[in-house]
């Protein structure tokens, strides 16, 4: 049964107060600590291993194994709460088929093998293509689950060691258009606040968020922030009713695809009416305006390149004269009286207002520019850079940001915000690496969905999978899978803990350790850096990632990379150096044991909450203001965008009627390959199903739980329907979340991406739906 939002209000304040009682009678966790004694367990602290909020948790370990987690309650992300999952960690690492041993394929067959026969193989195998083929034909793809250790290591070895740029994470498949939102308008990635706006605010406007499944946390703070202040106010903009929309004080529903339309008829609004801050826009801002009808990526080896020109303030308030609100009203079906009601919130000098969105922002054709129009709104208010007033990208992954954003695991960046492209930014990788600048190729090579296009082709000889599922997680999943299994060369190595979609299309499996059974540091979506020891051994013969890594280095004789005698320390350092007076500054390694996490830049031992305002960040000097000190070609200010709405490159038909959308829920992680071996977890969300709206349902003749036949343009798949579940989809739209590895609904998603960021688009695709 669901909860009322005051009965939510009321849970979510006692499960507070549980909290808040239980720090008092735990035991403290000695600072600089990896465990302390509790009653016959040891208490280790570490940050959860599941999305990119960065919850603390500590750790019960007895005889060896992980016996109970718990919220950490001096952790400041979380302060004692976990979600679902996260009081569930403690038998994520223990399903009966936890990977234990190397296997290599022999016919249909995958057959235990020794390390050393395993890694020869791998080795031998990026030998000859290298040989033949050149260092582009092989090929890395790891994720945002990656330790900072794992994604350095591996971006090391491609880019320095082995000469080319073919690595990249899953992250390009959720926080890819963030980053190139962050680089375009402010010249630097990652957000400006923190998650104290989600403490200190008044009005938050949430895009396509459904924060309270995917940031239950976040989502929680949020909500103890309104029982303390009832001026507080949640705007919830969505394609389906979420429990987001039930807690929120407003849900607005859109046609898909036109988020970027209101967003410029808000910006309309706010200048139609005088509502700007004038002094900020003069003193802070520039505008420009790029390249338009920019196309979709669907063609193999797509390229595309912005031509950004500068514009004046007029120029910008003549580019949004046609998205008034009676307009936008046609578009998106949000009435124009509301939209009106919506830019005044946004421009209301009484009220503080914060920007939240995840992947109905990121996973979008034109990814890049919505991000930029949602910073306009921000801009053209002043409301940013203080607390309370944000605009601010949640992440979906442990390390989405710390892994593949700071350290540049992408293939055209190198860590704190350099890029390949950029010979000072080679120079100084080379120097702190050890190497000749020529050994870094000067071109990127494939985005995430172009890496696999490749290994279908065959560019792409021998592609190694590192902690990620890309057989399951992939758009037009088709495709990918028949490619990998192509017999003309194509060499698939895949290290996981669990068998996967992606395992059993693998030549080699290597059993990887995973979380606290190794060392690591991961960094969350506020800039927060959060280091733990392992507390652990893997089981059987698995192996940490790094270890794997840097063997296959050493096989290819590049070990000098890899000098260290304290491996993790050293690499931290190392690392360090590049972000050292950028802006992006660290803190030396034990500062890390010491604390539960610092957001950088981290300077003379201080952490920086909020960047570019003078008093919060050590870059704006007295007497600045806010200072945008990363965009030194635009003078150190920020940018507001021109970018039109465009329509999707798939909209319903006659022939397929319905707009499908993928994402997740509450108790399952990404494609579930940890959260499924969790008894409850499984119990309580087995399968997927097809949410649907219940006068679509009756005019199709179906009931509840009943089955439907889902086809696109790319493959069809049975599912039952939900009908008045926790969501509600709208009419003419269908929801599936991609978790269930028995039902691959990724094989119906178009693998169009945003040509500026190479983001797929998950949210919007055609499908006909009949009775199975």
């Amino acid at each position: 049964m669901e909860l009322s939002r005051r009965d939510f209000i009321k849970s979510s304040a006692a499960a507070a107060a549980f909290a808040a009682a239980g720090a008092a009678a735990l035991s403290p966790l000695r600072p600089g600590d990896a465990a302390a004694a509790e009653g016959g367990i040891t208490w280790g602290k570490a940050p959860c291993r599941f999305c990119g909020t960065g919850c603390g948790v500590l750790v019960g370990v007895k005889n060896g194994r992980i016996v109970a987690t718990k919220g950490d309650p001096q952790a400041p992300v979380n302060r004692g709460l976990n979600c679902i999952k996260g009081y569930f960690l403690s038998k994520v690492l223990y399903g009966k088929d936890r990977l234990t041993k190397p296997l290599i394929r022999k016919g249909d067959r995958m057959v235990e093998a020794s390390w050393d026969e395993a890694m020869t193989l791998i080795a031998s195998k990026f030998q000859e293509a290298i040989a033949k083929h050149g260092p582009d034909s092989v090929a890395m793809y790891g994720s945002g689950q990656w330790t900072v250790f794992e994604g350095y290591a591996a971006s090391k070895l491609f880019k320095g060691g082995i000469g080319t740029n073919n690595i990249e994470p899953n992250a390009r498949l959720c926080m890819a258009s963030a980053v190139t939102g962050f680089m375009t308008t402010f010249a630097s990635d990652e957000p400006m606040g923190c998650y104290d706006d989600l403490d200190l605010g008044d009005t938050y406007f949430l895009w396509g968020a459904n924060m309270a499944e995917c940031h239950p946390i976040l989502f929680s703070r949020m909500i103890d922030n309104r029982l303390k202040n009832p001026a507080v106010k949640i705007i919830d903009f969505g394609t389906r009713r979420t429990r987001t929309s039930q807690m929120a004080d407003q849900y607005i529903r859109f046609t898909p695809q036109t988020d970027l339309a209101l967003l410029n008829a808000i910006a309309h609004v706010i200048i139609r009416d005088k509502l700007y801050d004038e002094q900020f826009i003069k003193d802070r801002v520039v505008f420009k305006r790029g390249k338009e009808k920019i196309g979709y990526g669907l063609e193999d080896k797509f390229k595309f390149a912005d031509e950004p020109k500068l514009i004046d303030f007029e120029q910008y308030r003549e580019f949004l004269k046609p998205y008034t609100p009676e307009y936008v009203a046609g578009l998106s079906g949000v009435p124009a009286k509301t939209i009106v009601e919506l830019a005044h919130l946004y421009a209301d000098k009484d009220r503080k207002v914060t920007s939240l969105w995840t992947m109905g922002f990121n996973q979008h054709t034109r990814g890049t520019w919505v991000n930029n129009l949602v910073y306009n709104v921000h801009l053209l208010t002043g409301k940013i850079c203080k607390p309370g007033e944000n605009p601010m990208s949640l992440t979906g992954q442990p390390s989405a940001c710390g892994t593949t954003r700071e350290v540049g695991t992408f293939t055209h960046r190198l860590p704190a915000d350099m890029v390949v492209t950029n010979p000072e930014h080679r120079e100084k990788a080379a120097k702190i690496w050890g190497v000749d600048p020529k050994k870094i190729p000067a071109k990127p090579t494939y985005n995430a969905t172009e890496m696999f296009r490749a290994l279908d082709r065959g560019d792409i000889k021998v592609v190694w999978v590192q902690v990620t599922n890309p057989f399951q997680s992939l758009p037009n999943l088709g495709r990918y899978r028949k490619g990998a299994r192509k017999e003309d060369g194509r060499f698939v190595i895949v290290s996981d803990i669990y068998p996967t979609r992606s395992t059993e299309l693998a030549d080699v499996i290597l059993p990887s350790a995973s979380w606290v059974e190794k060392e690591g540091v991961f960094g969350n979506a506020e800039r927060r850096t959060q280091q733990w020891f392992k507390l652990v051994d893997a089981p059987g013969e698995a192996r940490s990632d790094l270890w794997q890594t840097m063997e296959l280095a050493r096989r290819l004789g590049h070990g000098n990379l890899f000098p260290y005698t304290q491996v993790e320390p050293e690499m931290w350092e190392e690392y360090r150096k590049f972000n050292e007076g950028q802006g992006k500054d660290l803190a030396p390694y034990a500062t890390y044991a010491t604390t539960r996490g610092l957001r950088w830049p981290v300077v003379n031992g201080r952490e920086t909450l909020w960047r570019y305002a003078e008093g919060h960040d050590p870059y704006v000097k007295q007497g600045e203001g806010i200072k945008f000190y990363k965009n030194k070609p635009d003078h150190f200010k920020a940018v507001i965008w021109a970018r039109p709405y465009e329509p999707a490159p798939e909209v319903p038909d006659k022939q397929y009627p319905f707009w499908l959308c993928t994402g997740r829920v509450l108790e399952h992680w990404h494609t579930g390959t940890m959260t499924g071996r969790v008894p409850e977890l499984k119990r309580a969300y087995p399968a997927a199903v097809c949410e649907m709206h219940p006068d679509d349902a009756k005019r199709l003749g179906v009931k509840n739980r009943q089955n439907v036949k889902i086809s696109s343009r790319r493959g069809s798949i049975v599912l039952p329907v939900e009908l008045n579940g926790r969501s509600l989809a709208e009419k003419g739209n269908i929801f599936v979340a991609f978790f269930d590895e028995g039902k691959l609904i990724n094989e119906l998603c178009i693998d169009a991406y945003c040509p500026i960021s190479g983001e797929p688009d998950f949210k919007k695709c055609a499908v006909r739906i009949e009775k199975a």
